[in-house]
C-alpha cells in the first residue's frame, strides 16, 4: 500500500549546482507520475548563484521552478555549507518532509543532509557510493559523509556497493538503481543543439564543426587545473597543441576564463582552430559532445555522458570517482600528460577511439525505478510511526 499524500509529508528535492538540475529532473518527472508517493516540493539552494545560467538550465531540462530558493550564492567551502544549512533548517519547519532527497556530491548536497539527519528526517542520497579515493577534493569529502548519514542510498554502478560496505554502510541501506544523469541525456538528446548553431549563436565560425577530422569538445573547471598559473598553463598548451589535429570548442567556466585572463594565457588560445565560448547551456552542451571525435574534460558527469554517447574522453584529471567509465566505457584517465592526450587524440582520429559499452541499467530508467522503490519505502515507514 502506498503512501497516504495527505498525511505523509512530502519528498523535499534539494538542488544546489548545475550537475544537481540534470540528475533531479528525471526523478521529479517519476516521483509526478507515481501515485505511492508524496508530493515533490523542490528547493533550490542557490549555490549555483547565476540566475540567467539557472533559469536557463531550468527550461532545458523541463524542471519545475522550484517552491523555495535560498540564494546562497558564492562563498568558501565552510561558508557556503554552513548558509545552506543555516537556511535550509527553517524550511524543514515549514514543509514538516517525509523524506529529503539529496543528489551528487556539491556543498548543499552535504548541508541539506546534516540539517535533516539532526532533525530525525530521512536522508535519501541519489548517486551515492562513487569514490575517487582523493581526500584532497571537496566533492569526495561531500560524498563520504553524505553516504555515512544517509538512510537509503541510490548507487549507479555496482561498485559503489563495495566501496559502502569497506566504509562501514549496512548492505539494507543501499539499492542499484542505475543513473539517473543517462535518463537526463536520453530524455533529452532528440532536443540538443546542433554544434554549428551553438557556434552561429556566439558570432563564431560554425565551420569550425565541419571539419573532416570532426571537432573536440572541452570544459575545464577544477581548482586544481585552472586555479594556479602553471597548472592552467599545462591545460592551455595540451589544447592549443590538440588544436592543430582538430578544432576545439572549448566552453570555458567563468572563474577558468578569468584566470586565463589573469595569468597572461589568452594568447594560446587566440588561434582560428579553438573556439572560445561561455558556459553553455545543457542541450548546447549535449549537442557538442553527441557530435564531437573527442571530449577534453575535467568534468564527472560528462565522463558518464561521453560513455553513455559513445564518444571518446580523455579525463584531465589523475583520478575519477566514476571507474565504470575507464573499465566499461569510452574515458581515458589522462591527467595533463601532453604526449599521452596527443598520441590518444591522434589514434582517435585515426580509428575513432575507445568506444567501450553502456554500464548495467544505464538504460533511461534508473528515476522509475527509485520512483517505485523509494513510494514503498515511505510507506512503510509512514506505516510504523505513531499516529
Amino acid at each position: 500500500m502506498g503512501a497516504n499524500p495527505v498525511t505523509a509529508g512530502p519528498v523535499l528535492c534539494v538542488v544546489g549546482a548545475r550537475p544537481n538540475f540534470m540528475k533531479m529532473a528525471p526523478l521529479l518527472a517519476a516521483f509526478a507520475r507515481d501515485p505511492a508517493l508524496p508530493r515533490a516540493v523542490l528547493v533550490h539552494t542557490g549555490q549555483h548563484y547565476d540566475a540567467s545560467m539557472s533559469g536557463r538550465l531550468f527550461a532545458d531540462l523541463r524542471l519545475p521552478a522550484p517552491a523555495l530558493n535560498l540564494e546562497v550564492g558564492s562563498a568558501t567551502h565552510a561558508v557556503q555549507t554552513a548558509e545552506v544549512m543555516r537556511r535550509f533548517e527553517p524550511v524543514l519547519d515549514q514543509y514538516l518532509p517525509s523524506v529529503v532527497v539529496v543528489v551528487g556530491d556539491v556543498n548543499s548536497t552535504l548541508a541539506c543532509s546534516l540539517v535533516a539527519v539532526k532533525r530525525r528526517v530521512p536522508v535519501v542520497h541519489v548517486e551515492a557510493g562513487l569514490r575517487s579515493f582523493d581526500r584532497r577534493m571537496p566533492e569526495e569529502i561531500n560524498r563520504l559523509l553524505t553516504d555515512q548519514i544517509a538512510d537509503l542510498l541510490y548507487t549507479t554502478e555496482r561498485s559503489a556497493a563495495a566501496n559502502l560496505a569497506r566504509e562501514g554502510v549496512a548492505a539494507e541501506r543501499v539499492v542499484f538503481a542505475g543513473n539517473v544523469m543517462i535518463d537526463a541525456l536520453r530524455g533529452n538528446l532528440p532536443r540538443a543543439v546542433p554544434p554549428a548553431e551553438t557556434l552561429r549563436r556566439a558570432g563564431l565560425d560554425p565551420a569550425l564543426t565541419r571539419n573532416e577530422q570532426g571537432f573536440g569538445a572541452v570544459t575545464l573547471h577544477r581548482p586544481a587545473n585552472v586555479d594556479r598559473p602553471d597548472t592552467l598553463r599545462e591545460c592551455v598548451e595540451i589544447l592549443r597543441a590538440a588544436s592543430a589535429k582538430l578544432p576545439l570548442v572549448c566552453a570555458l567556466h567563468p572563474r577558468t576564463r578569468g584566470n586565463v585572463d589573469r595569468f597572461g594565457l589568452a594568447s594560446l588560445l587566440e588561434t582560428p582552430a579553438i573556439a572560445v565560448l561561455p558556459p553553455q547551456g545543457y542541450l548546447e552542451m549535449l549537442g557538442l559532445m553527441a557530435k564531437a571525435a573527442v571530449v577534453l574534460t575535467d568534468s564527472g558527469g560528462m565522463q558518464e555522458e561521453t560513455t553513455a554517447l559513445g564518444v571518446p574522453c580523455l579525463t584531465m584529471r589523475e583520478s575519477t570517482e566514476r571507474p565504470i567509465t575507464v573499465d566499461e566505457g569510452t574515458n581515458t584517465i589522462v591527467g595533463r600528460d601532453a604526449a599521452l592526450t596527443l598520441r590518444l587524440v591522434d589514434e582517435i582520429l585515426a580509428g575513432g577511439g575507445k568506444r567501450g559499452r553502456v554500464p548495467e541499467l544505464w538504460d533511461g530508467h534508473a528515476a522509475e525505478r527509485i520512483a517505485a522503490h523509494l513510494g514503498a519505502w515511505i510507506a512503510v515507514r509512514h506505516a510504523a510511526e505513531p499516529a
